[in-house]
């Protein structure tokens, strides 16, 4: 199932032309293996005009990815504020 898409339009320098990439997130349910429980899977795909990757993860690792995803963009955040008080107007 389709969680979410982010969708993000980029000009190529060489030649001008507008192109599309989309981060898609996917979801696959939990199930059952042999009367034993299986965890359900994280999907992130990537697809764009020439091709499409996808990585299922487990939902460790996807909690993984998500929290160095926060840590990072917090970090960049952070210094981007710190150059916005170093200008003085």
């Amino acid at each position: 199932m389709i969680e979410e898409e982010i969708i993000h339009w980029w000009k190529d320098d060489n030649d001008g032309s507008n192109h599309k990439t989309v981060l898609r997130l996917e979801s696959e349910l939990p199930t059952l293996n042999n009367s034993f429980p299986r965890d359900g899977k994280v999907v992130v795909r990537l697809v764009n005009t020439v091709s499409s990757q996808a990585i299922k993860l487990s939902p460790e690792e996807a909690l993984k990815v998500s929290t160095l995803l926060m840590s990072i963009s917090r970090e960049l955040m952070d210094k981007k504020r710190e150059m916005w008080k170093k200008i003085e107007f």
